[in-house]
């Protein structure tokens, strides 16, 4: 059966290629501000294993200017919604862009639930078995801060939800979350704040089962579309109807993009996602954007960070410096290499992970550039990088599993879904009600604000170039 909704477009031979959709937008991405990189990308001849680097160029073309930095963004988004297709049942195929004015194929309705619970009146973060309060957190965070886990904005941001109790239930608020049962998502912890929370997914029983379950256990109301018996909605199939749904809740609408899918499928809904958010935006003036950024892409981090990598490298173990020797010797220098060059302003850290794929780095990277865009443009944005944490898509990749189960080896540590959780939703409510946290000059700056890195850009190695060796020192205890 033949794809419906957003689609690849197709090419000469009627294959709807994905390699070809990647190289294609990040050459057009780059072109404006970097030529050279853009025909790199499109000579690239193997983009499922090669795409790592022009990724990487990406980040490192628009650190120049703020203007550079917006031209790689608008010119990514441009070409996306140029590409990408729709295709209706019939075979007809039209353009992206149209889905701004298309008609819904049909009205959806408002059901609602109701949590039983008192609203939380107070931060409390699941940590370890325990659940971190008060001066409790606040030690917390200091650690993490001092063992490079996360950058001092974070803490920061944290410590100020902490003195604004109140801030929680985000009142006058109706947070949109897409991708209701995702495992990344902040509709848990937002239901347990007394926060109103619409929640969009698939039409799935069982899913629908456990959100419900866990609204009626919250303290705050969901929203959830429905259609005769039907409940929930296919992003990739139906923008139209979302997006007119949508249209009138309640409240300032804050529109919070948590899918994820595997494979070719992740594109495809981060764009349908990305034309929802173009739509609603014409349609209401008050949309704010919500995004959690994987830790596993390409980042410009700042010169502390930079600085603290140094001096953990300088101050390797004597074993350490011994056993790097002949691994990057034996490597060809991919293993144990330091991850800056000292004095870097700001420096660049590569953690894409080749198993993930282009298509995964392609819909993260969108998500990226619409907050760009958007900020730019005067609309509040939330977009910060979640840490590394062990989610069941992470767990049935054997390789990553692995290598997170060694990563703290190398001075990483990996959270449980439960503290990414509410750490996360706690950032997303300080920056809606801080206009989306402070103004930065360069865009690079907004996105490495407030980042819950797991110590990826303070650790002395080039995360890549110690995740094989995290891989094999953890293998046994991913197995278990």
């Amino acid at each position: 059966m033949a794809d419906l909704g957003v689609v690849f477009p197709a090419g000469p031979d009627g294959r709807r290629s994905t390699a070809a959709l990647g190289r294609a937008v990040v050459a057009d991405a780059l072109r404006p501000v970097d030529p050279a990189g853009a025909g790199a990308a499109e000579r690239e001849t193997n983009w499922r294993a090669g795409y790592l680097p022009h990724f990487r160029r990406l980040v490192e073309a628009g650190i120049a200017s703020r203007e550079a930095a917006l031209a790689i963004a608008d010119a990514g988004l441009a070409s996306l919604h140029r590409r990408m297709r729709v295709a209706a049942p019939d075979g007809a195929e039209t353009a992206l862009g149209d889905l701004v004015a298309a008609p819904a194929g049909r009205v959806l309705g408002t059901a609602e639930v109701t949590g039983t619970a008192e609203p939380e009146r107070e931060l409390s973060l699941p940590f370890r078995g325990e659940r971190l309060r008060g001066d409790a957190l606040l030690r917390r965070l200091d650690a993490w801060v001092e063992n490079g886990v996360v950058e001092p904005s974070a803490a920061e941001a944290v410590r100020t939800v902490v003195a604004h109790p109140e801030w929680l239930a985000l009142p006058d608020t109706t947070v949109v979350v897409l991708g209701a049962g995702a495992e990344m998502g902040p509709l848990t912890a937002l239901l347990r704040w007394g926060a109103r929370v619409a929640g969009v997914d698939l039409p799935r029983p069982q899913l629908w089962e456990r959100v419900l379950d866990t609204a009626r256990r919250g303290a705050g109301t969901l929203l959830y579309p429905v259609a005769g018996e039907d409940v929930g909605a296919d992003l990739i199939t139906e923008v139209p109807a979302v997006a007119d749904w949508l249209t009138g809740l309640p409240g300032r609408l804050v529109l919070g993009d948590y899918v994820y899918a595997d494979g070719a499928t992740n594109v495809r809904v981060s764009t349908a996602v990305d034309a929802l958010t173009v739509r609603l935006a014409a349609a209401r003036n008050d949309v704010a954007l919500a995004f959690l950024a994987t830790p596993t892409d390409v980042f410009a981090v700042p010169p502390d960070a930079v600085a603290q990598s140094v001096r953990a490298y300088a101050g390797r173990s004597r074993a350490a410096k011994l056993l790097g020797r002949p691994l990057r010797t034996l490597s060809a220098g991919r293993l144990l290499q330091r991850a800056y060059l000292p004095g870097s302003d700001p420096g660049v850290l590569d953690s894409l992970v080749a198993q993930q794929g282009p298509n995964y780095a392609l819909a993260k990277r969108l998500q990226r550039w619409r907050a760009t865009v958007a900020r730019a443009a005067g609309t509040t944005v939330s977009m910060n990088v979640a840490p590394p944490t062990r989610t069941r898509s992470v767990l049935k990749n054997r390789a990553l599993a692995a290598a997170y189960a060694g990563a703290h080896r190398f001075g990483v540590e990996v959270f449980e879904p439960a503290t990414s959780n509410v750490l996360m939703a706690a950032l997303l409510v300080h920056d809606l009600h801080t206009g989306g946290g402070p103004a930065h000059e360069q865009p690079w700056q907004d996105e490495a604000y407030a980042a819950v890195h797991g110590g990826l850009w303070r650790a002395a190695y080039a995360p890549r170039s110690a995740l094989g060796l995290a891989a094999l020192l953890g293998y046994g205890a991913a197995r278990s």
